[in-house]
């Protein structure tokens, strides 16, 4: 569970669409749009290395 105190770097390893301040993170790091984001993790999960290869289709 993500401690919501901390606002530190998103974890590296899984993506937390329900997080609004990971979710813009995650958007600034892909250089993609929030809703790419949430798109790509709805079609492959959460794992990062498979959000990553998704948005490089």
């Amino acid at each position: 569970m993500d401690n919501l105190e901390k606002k530190g770097p998103p974890d590296g390893i899984r993506i937390n669409i329900h997080e609004s301040w990971e979710l813009r993170d995650w958007a600034k790091h892909f250089a993609v749009t929030e809703a790419k984001i949430i798109e790509a993790v709805k079609a492959v999960g959460v794992m990062t290395k498979d959000v990553k290869t998704y948005l490089r289709k």
